[in-house]
Parts: C-alpha cells; structure tokens; sequence
C-alpha cells in the first residue's frame, strides 16, 4: 500500500493544510529516500524523508501510513525521527536563543513615520 507524500504529510501532522506541503513539495524541501519528491510521489512504509518547514529540519523514517488526519499522538506514531536530526534541530534551537541574547532591544515602541518606514520597507 502506498499513500501521496502531500497527504501523508498532511496526516503526520508536519503541515496544517495539505496545500501547504503540497506547496513544500514543489518548493523542493521535502526529499523522499534522497531524491527530491513532488506531491503525487508515493509513500511507503520504510521510506526515509528529508522534511524541511517552519519547525526545522526532519529526517525520519515512515513506520506507517495514513491518508486521514487524526490526533497527534496516532501521527507521531507514522514516523521515527533519527537521533541525528534530533540532535540537529537541538543545537539548531539553542543557537536562535543564544543569538536572541545578543540582539539589541528597541529603547522605544516605533513612532508613526517609523511604523510607516517599516511597513514601506516590508513592500506592503
């Protein structure tokens, strides 16, 4: 048996909407046994993904499958992260909050003009 990545992403709980890892597919951030994978590719058990979203980046191995979403504690149950990628986003984690230390805070709340600067910068 053997499910779309864009669906099986969506059940595993690593994107909110299955337009949304559809999109990653074609993005390229999501790899499927080292190839770069489009949304129709299927999925089977023992496959291992290179995942990258807003959370980090995964490598995990697929346990089981699923097209329906359901609760996380059945999705986490689809997939093993390795202990490399664990380790990763780790240090990954602790590097955002070391440079958070170092980040200068604003004296003050930005003014009007700034406001405006900023949103013009923004390209809104």
């Amino acid at each position: 048996m053997s499910v779309r990545i864009d669906k099986w992403l969506w059940a595993a709980r690593f994107f909110k909407t299955r337009a949304l890892a559809s999109k990653a597919c074609d993005l390229g951030r999501i790899r499927s046994n080292g190839i770069e994978a489009k949304p129709a590719r299927e999925v089977r058990a023992g496959d291992r993904l290179n995942i990258k979203n807003e959370g980090g980046e995964f490598e995990i191995d697929v346990l089981g499958l699923s097209e329906m979403r359901g609760p996380a504690a059945v999705a986490q149950q689809l997939y093993r992260e390795t202990e490399a990628s664990k380790e990763a986003r780790a240090r990954a984690t602790e590097e955002r909050k070391a440079m958070q230390e170092f980040a200068p805070l604003p004296e003050r709340r930005p003014s009007k003009r700034d406001r405006r600067r900023i949103i013009q910068f923004r390209g809104r």
